[in-house]
C-alpha cells in the first residue's frame, strides 16, 4: 500500500506537468523471495493495481526475486510469466538465459501479446528439410507424387 501511494503521488505530480499516466513507468521494487516469503504475492498484487488503477507501465529487475536461491532461472521464469499476467509491461533480464526468454515468449502467447503466435513460430519452428538436390522440400510426400483416388 505504501508503494502504491508513492506511485499515485508520482502520477498526480506528473499530471500537473501534462505527462499522461500511460507515459509513466513504475518499478515496484521486487524483493528476494528467499528472504521475504510473500514478496512474490505482494509484487503481483502491486503490479495489478498499478496497471488497473493508475494505468501506468511497470518494469523491474527480474532476477531480484531469486537472489540467493539455486537454479535462479527457473524462479525468474515463473516470476516473469506471472508478472506478465498481472500486467508487468517490461523487465530487465539477461537475454542470454534461454529458459527465461522462452518463458516470456510463452507468456506473451498466452496473454495475446503475440498475434497469431507469429513470434513464437518464427523462433521455434523447424527449418524445412533440404533434399539431396539442395532444394527445400515443399510439403510433398516422399516420392514427389500424389496418390490418385479411384
Amino acid at each position: 500500500d505504501v508503494r502504491f501511494e508513492v506511485a499515485r503521488k508520482i502520477v498526480n505530480r506528473a499530471s500537473d506537468y501534462g505527462i499522461p499516466a500511460c507515459d509513466i513507468v513504475v518499478d515496484p521494487l521486487v524483493m528476494p523471495i528467499g528472504a521475504i516469503n510473500q514478496a512474490g504475492v505482494q509484487v503481483m498484487q502491486l503490479v495489478h493495481r498499478l496497471k488497473t488503477e493508475l494505468k501506468v507501465n511497470t518494469t523491474c529487475g527480474a532476477s531480484n526475486v531469486s537472489f540467493g536461491l539455486p537454479e535462479r532461472n527457473g524462479v525468474n521464469s515463473a516470476f516473469l510469466t506471472m508478472a506478465i499476467a498481472a500486467g508487468m509491461t517490461s523487465a530487465i533480464i539477461n537475454p542470454m538465459h534461454g529458459e527465461v526468454v522462452k518463458a516470456i515468449m510463452g507468456a506473451d502467447v498466452m496473454m495475446g501479446h503475440d498475434p497469431d503466435c507469429m513470434r513464437w513460430i518464427r523462433k521455434f519452428r523447424e527449418a524445412p528439410a533440404v533434399g539431396a538436390d539442395g532444394e527445400v522440400a515443399r510439403g510433398r510426400r516422399e516420392g514427389g507424387s500424389r496418390r490418385r483416388r479411384e
